[in-house]
């Protein structure tokens, strides 16, 4: 069945009168980034390439050169000023971390890395072996949080604290790119990063920026979101993973037990009017499960979808209020 997500908001405002679409395109994060806008100044790609390499130079773990490459390696017991951008990001991990019970931890790299989904010892790589129980525990009572300094946009390094903003960092690149445009004037736009998406307005023809909702291949019911004032992020078992004795090992890590998510969960979609509150939220409802997962997004008001693994091979297909809210069947 086809079904259709609308935003609750509809701006009256048009697009430009005899206005066209342009792409635009490029490579950053390890990951395709796409632009689509009515209208547009011929360097528009430069400066949103721009935005992206910010990012990169801020929050890479696959950067060493980066300032998140450069916390990381600080000494034990240090303050360490962060610029604007990166603090704002790390801080808002932090808050979903809290809100989430831990479930989506920027502070858990290391955790990552010994999985093989960091930048080296790659589960992809020739030689990977995956962690013994013994390893993963050892990670465990060696991990400590850093703590914030808003007044001084300072972060504390305890030590050996290995941050990790990939559950966030391209949602924040989506908002970047759609603010670059939102101050150039360009308020009729689709933004796309590595698979989340952001839109705001209209295409020349009136019709809202149509996207189908990501899913693996074992299908589920066919959703397309108008993309007018929101962003949507999901996360997935599908996407890496490796199988090791027929079991599937994704790499979303769950940093509360050390060990890739086993909740059947496998995918989770959230649409938010903030592309980084999207990408965090879909990585921490992913990890909690469709249970505890649904109870916070219920509490949060997030518009969520959840959809599981059954013993047929089917998907379990659950919503929150706030997501079918938005619904409306064909």
């Amino acid at each position: 069945m086809r079904r259709v997500l609308l935003p609750h908001e509809i701006s009256s405002a048009p697009p430009p009168a005899g206005g066209t679409i342009a792409d635009w395109r490029g490579t950053s994060m390890g990951t395709g980034w796409s632009v689509r806008t009515v209208g547009g100044p011929a360097d528009l790609q430069d400066r949103l390439q721009h935005e992206l390499d910010l990012v990169v130079a801020q929050m890479s773990h696959w950067e060493a050169g980066s300032n998140l490459g450069r916390f990381n390696r600080a000494a034990a017991g240090t303050w360490q000023e962060l610029p604007p951008e990166f603090f704002d990001v790390l801080s808002f991990g932090l808050e979903v971390c809290d809100a989430s019970g831990g479930a989506c931890d920027p502070c858990a790299g290391a955790l990552v890395n010994l999985w093989g989904f960091g930048p080296v010892n790659r589960y992809d790589e020739a030689g990977f072996i995956a962690p013994t129980a013994q390893q993963v525990a050892g990670v465990l009572a060696q991990r400590a949080h850093v703590r914030l300094d808003a007044a001084g946009r300072r972060a504390w390094q305890p030590g050996g604290v290995q941050l990790d903003l990939s559950a966030i960092a391209k949602g924040y690149a989506v908002d970047r790119l759609a603010g670059c445009l939102d101050r150039l004037g360009i308020h009729h736009y689709l933004v796309e990063v590595g698979g989340e998406l952001r839109g705001a307005g209209v295409k020349p023809d009136g019709q809202p920026w149509w996207v189908s909702l990501e899913q693996p291949a074992e299908g589920g019911d066919d959703i397309v979101v108008a993309l007018h004032g929101l962003a949507v992020a999901t996360s997935g078992d599908y996407r890496r993973f490796f199988m090791t004795d027929t079991r599937r090992y994704p790499h979303t890590i769950d940093p509360r037990t050390g060990m890739p998510i086993d909740s059947g969960i496998a995918s989770v979609t959230v649409i938010h009017t903030s592309c980084m509150a999207a990408d965090a939220w879909s990585t921490a409802l992913t990890v909690l499960g469709v249970d505890e997962g649904l109870r916070l997004a219920e509490r949060r008001g997030l518009a969520a979808r959840f959809l599981a693994r059954q013993f047929d091979g089917t998907l379990l297909d659950t919503v929150s209020s706030h997501f079918s809210a938005m619904l409306d069947d064909e």
